[in-house]
């Protein structure tokens, strides 16, 4: 099956029909994760990158540190598929063990395990590609985790 990356007009930005339209029935799946994410202080912003010639959401963890400063930390990347969306969150390599202590099903815990670095980044990828809320819980947990790695 080819996976197809939607909403790729630099000149159409992502609106809930065109997001609704492109997922099909994996829309309410996206709803209910998005609307989740205020629980989590996090927001996503849509922006159009030239070098992956798409739309992608970012999503920000924004803070304000005791001395007033104000502080955005990128939490996880968002795309959207043909019927489904993905979720991509970059863990520090360094932080591999104690992200497999966290309260998470085998097979998420297996993808941190198999998950390889990406070149010379000191990250390694865990990309979810939704259909259903299935994994949106433990995509929260994981979303917490990297909110708190500096």
């Amino acid at each position: 099956m080819d996976e197809q990356q939607l909403l790729r007009d630099p000149g159409v930005e992502p609106t809930n029909e065109t997001i609704a339209e492109g997922l099909g029935a994996s829309y309410g799946a996206y709803v209910k994760f998005i609307e989740g994410l205020e629980k989590h202080d996090i927001q996503v912003d849509w922006r159009y990158y030239n070098d992956g010639k798409a739309w992608l959401g970012k999503g920000l963890y924004k803070w304000v540190t005791t001395r007033g400063t104000q502080k955005e930390a990128t939490v996880f990347w968002l795309s959207i598929w043909e019927g489904f969306f993905k979720v991509s969150i970059f863990i520090p390599k360094k932080a591999r063990a104690d992200a497999l202590n966290l309260s998470l099903g085998d097979e998420v815990k297996t993808m941190i395990t198999n998950s390889e670095q990406i070149g010379k980044l000191k990250f390694f990828p865990l990309v979810f590609s939704l259909y259903s809320d299935e994994l949106i819980d433990e995509i929260y947990t994981l979303a917490d985790f990297r909110k708190n790695i500096k």
